[in-house]
């Protein structure tokens, strides 16, 4: 048994160290903890990855996920983010098909399902961190410290910074890549089982086959590929036995002997050595060729300090945002959805007191490296290092070292190097374990620590079940960030709460006075509350910032129609088209322009391309029959009204503009069952009974007639049409009772 058990004996119990026993406790643990996201919304990005992600719809092609990113924009546009996660979105598409849609019930309970799979994997891999590999004459391998395994893996099933990841559909890209994170590495493991870790023996199929579960990880998230590294590690700590230290002092002292080169060229070490940095080579071109256009292109409010111009600034705010890691880590109490736009403020100067929490970073893993490296104990140098490695390796991709990333804290990148960080938890209960009597009080410190995450994960889950509670629990976290507050807006402005949601987007702009976004939400707000001076400010003020802003153009231009400065209005149409030419909604805008002006071979022109690029887009084919009725030409709106019920048959606002045509052209019969066709759909409109009515008039079945004014006037008594058309028919009726007499 490994030394660190023996210092775990009084704090994990004995009773539940049996392999079996073991997993199930570790997997239990972690369903309770993520289980109140099961029946949750989609959250925040899972609107752009999934609700409005066409990959994952059947009329998409298979084929396209391989040429598309991980939000559905193709690689090979300047827009793409470059996420690159094929795999995940399939996972996503095979949950839409199995489920029938977007019910996100079964999104969330794949993702919960993962996590606790992930955590059982766990045991078998701290078993193997912590212990060392080594297998039976059968080749079982054996496990060597189930008290720490078992204790690393509970730290890990419960760490609160792994809500995201499970209650947050998008996550699954990183539970994924963990996945297959950990299968590689055991894979890799699996190498030595039939040698009997004798010197230099191996078995090629396994070091090959973990380079393809790496590969296949990092088509799940692009962190993946970092467990090549890990294996990499492990293999010259673990099973070529390095000694870094000693190596060093030898070659210091020019010791000749230097046996630690001769077990690198003799034991097989170079020889897999070369096998992964070949592979991970490969994969990484492969990966950078299907990029297309080299890498994505971020804004500084994505990630402010790699905009900084001094080097000096950019590495101090990169060291800032690693120790904010660290402390997500160590204390997961302020958990954000979004770290960006304001909420970590840039360390501008050497007087701000936030150096100090870089400093304090450094100097515990200059001190923990040094442990690593230095201590004459075998084990602990090993485990240290490990810990070390599976804590950094993995956040490398993060790191902003080798390329810019988007974002300057996130809690999801976090999910993999937190094992690192539980094993070395671990491994410091067992150090104080070791060096003190009071056993049963660092016991209680244990349960403690692994309750209260079970009891934040619980509360967090519940935070991420839908975007109101989520959005509100960042404002006392990150009250600076302006996306929070937008987000609030947003929420707010989607229930119809547009006075609140006003007093959010103010704060956003208030904030970042560049927020376009802010601008254009809290602009169409104020458009339909008719203040359109303060609208068209604002909206100008959007596409001054950012002039390719189309949504805002399109609605700066709806705002000047209303203004009645129809020139100005037609440009800015004009210019939403030139930056989105596949713009249905405002070709549709474009078009009640110019049908405000009586330039109605526009409007039509206007309103068919709005439906050739939106074929369902019921207003424009409403519009048209409209204005082809108004004008006469009632063939032409009965052939637009019966295409466009073709493609959209259940809409009961196309039934009604045709049977109003039909009812002209004095095809009643035909008429009359669109009538009750969309009546049927909708019966509390009284403009259908009403239009119903008048048909009937017209056709001569008073009786009916009357009985849809009345129903029509009882839905809207105050519909003057109606009343005087109802009038007519009474008087009429009246008239021939009077003639009968």
């Amino acid at each position: 048994m490994a030394e660190l058990d023996a210092d775990l004996d009084r704090i994990i119990p004995s009773s539940v160290l049996p392999p079996f026993w073991a997993k199930l406790v570790v997997g239990f643990v972690s369903l309770v903890c993520f289980a109140r996201s099961y029946d949750g919304d989609f959250v925040f990005d899972d609107s752009e990855a999934i609700i409005n992600n066409k990959d994952l719809r059947a009329e998409t092609p298979l084929g396209d996920l391989w040429h598309h990113d991980f939000w559905g924009s193709r690689l090979s546009s300047n827009t793409s983010h470059k996420s690159y996660r094929p795999l995940t979105v399939l996972t996503f598409r095979i949950n839409y098909y199995l489920s029938g849609g977007f019910h996100p019930m079964s999104f969330h309970v794949i993702n919960i399902l993962l996590h606790g799979g992930i955590s059982v994997l766990m045991v078998d891999v701290f078993s193997v961190l912590l212990g060392g590999l080594q297998y039976t004459s059968r080749g079982r391998r054996l496990n060597l410290a189930p008290r720490s395994s078992l204790l690393a893996a509970l730290l890990f099933a419960t760490h609160p910074v792994h809500t995201e990841c499970v209650a947050g559909v998008v996550g699954r890209a990183d539970l994924l890549g963990a996945l297959f994170f950990l299968l590689s590495f055991l894979g890799y493991c699996k190498a030595f089982r039939e040698t009997g870790n004798k010197e230099g023996t191996h078995s090629t199929f396994w070091v090959l086959l973990s380079i393809l579960l790496g590969a296949v990880a990092m088509l799940c998230k692009e962190q993946g590929i970092t467990v090549l590294g890990l294996n990499a590690v492990f293999d010259i700590l673990v099973i070529g036995k390095l000694n870094v230290l000693e190596m060093v002092q030898k070659v210091l002292h020019k010791d000749k002997s230097l046996e630690n080169i001769g077990m690198l060229r003799n034991g097989g070490l170079l020889f897999r050595m070369t096998l992964l940095a070949s592979g991970g080579a490969g994969v990484l071109y492969m990966r950078w060729k299907i990029m297309g256009t080299g890498p994505p292109a971020f804004t500084e409010v994505d990630n402010p300090a790699s905009f900084a111009d001094s080097m000096l600034v950019r590495a101090i705010n990169y060291n800032y945002y690693y120790s904010l890691n660290a402390w997500l880590l160590l204390c997961p109490w302020w958990l954000c959805f979004d770290w960006s736009m304001g909420c970590v403020p840039l360390i501008k100067s050497a007087g701000d007191w936030r150096v100090t929490a870089p400093a304090a970073l450094w100097l515990c893993l200059i001190g923990l490296i040094c442990q690593a490296l230095c201590s004459e104990d075998n084990h602990k140098r090993r485990i240290l290092t490990l810990g070390l490695g599976f804590l950094i390796i993995p956040f490398l991709p993060a790191s902003n070292l080798f390329f810019r990333v988007g974002f300057v804290v996130a809690e999801r990148v976090l999910y993999l190097p937190s094992a690192g960080f539980c094993m070395l938890l671990t491994f410091g209960f067992g150090a104080l374990s070791k060096h003190t009597k009071k056993k049963k009080l660092i016991a209680g410190v244990v349960l403690g620590i692994l309750f209260i995450n079970i009891l934040r994960c619980m509360i967090r889950s519940g935070e991420w079940r839908n975007e109101e509670e989520l959005f509100r629990s960042a404002l006392s976290v990150c009250p600076l960030n302006a996306k929070v507050h937008y987000n609030v807006g947003k929420n707010l402005a989607d229930k119809g709460h547009q006075t609140a949601a006003v007093r959010y987007y103010r704060q956003a702009v208030r904030l970042n006075p560049k927020y376009v976004h802010a601008m254009n939400n809290l602009g169409n707000i104020l458009k339909e509350r008719n203040e359109l001076q303060e609208a068209e400010e604002l909206l100008s003020l959007a596409v001054q910032i950012q002039p390719d802003f189309a949504a805002a153009w399109m609605n700066l231009g709806i705002v000047q129609n209303s203004l009645k400065r129809f020139e100005a209005a037609e440009q800015s149409y004009r210019t939403a088209i030139k930056h989105r030419r596949k713009y249905p909604d405002c070709y549709y805008n474009l078009g009640r322009l110019y049908a405000d002006l009586n330039r109605h071979v526009d409007a039509l022109n206007a309103w068919r391309n709005a439906t050739v690029l939106k074929p369902e887009h019921s207003l424009a084919w409403n519009n048209m029959i409209i204005l082809l009725d108004n004008t006469g030409n009632l063939a032409q709106a009965e052939a637009v009204g019966r295409e466009a019920l073709e493609l959209i048959p259940n809409d009961h606002s196309l039934m009604f503009s045709l049977a109003n045509v039909l009812g002209k052209s004095q095809k009643y019969k035909e008429s009359e069952a669109l009538f009750l066709k969309a009546i049927k759909a909708h019966p509390n409109a009284a403009s259908y009974h009403g239009n119903l009515a008048v048909l009937y008039h017209r056709w001569g079945h008073l009786s009916l007639a009357k009985k849809h004014y009345e129903i029509s006037l009882q839905l809207d008594p105050t519909a003057s049409g109606t009343k005087e058309n109802y009038g007519l028919l009474r008087r009429k009726l009246e008239q021939m009772q009077k003639k009968d007499v």
